[in-house]
């Protein structure tokens, strides 16, 4: 498993927290056990085979770091859907923005640029055409501004 496949665990756990209170890293920790990892290995194959224990710390720091920056994520979500009402935007469309923008912002081993491109193809894997281009224009509106300052 690489940083790929790890990517789309944390957001599947980041699409999870958000209907309801984001988990402490404990919590988070439980969602990667083996047992449970196992138990959804036979609907889900990325859920098979090892996870070593730097993809296991990249995703709990990830979906915890997200929730601990959640309400400035989504405020960036909102300044940055220009003719978008963010309430009619789907929960995957939220949650996948709200994982590239913590990685465009806090995590210092992906490049903006992977971010958005990973961002792009989880919309299209989940998501909708549509949404894909919506989302790539968000983040590089939000690269284009980081990188003026």
């Amino acid at each position: 498993m690489g940083r790929k496949e790890a990517r789309e665990i944390a957001l599947h756990l980041v699409f999870e927290f958000g209907f309801q209170t984001f988990a402490s890293e404990e919590i988070v920790a439980s969602r990667l056990e083996q047992s449970v990892l196992d138990s959804l290995a036979g609907d889900i194959a990325l859920y098979a085979g090892p996870m070593s224990d730097d993809q296991k710390k990249y995703i709990i720091a990830t979906v915890v770091g997200v929730g601990e920056h959640l309400a400035e994520l989504d405020e960036s979500i909102s300044k940055h859907s220009t003719n978008w009402n963010t309430n009619r935007l789907s929960r995957i469309t939220v949650a996948i923005l709200r994982l590239a923008l913590y990685e465009m912002q806090y995590t210092e081993d992906v490049p903006v640029s992977a971010a958005i491109n990973e961002a792009v193809e989880l919309a299209k894997k989940y998501d909708s055409k549509e949404s894909s281009a919506f989302i790539n224009g968000v983040l590089g509106t939000v690269s284009r501004e980081q990188a003026k300052d």
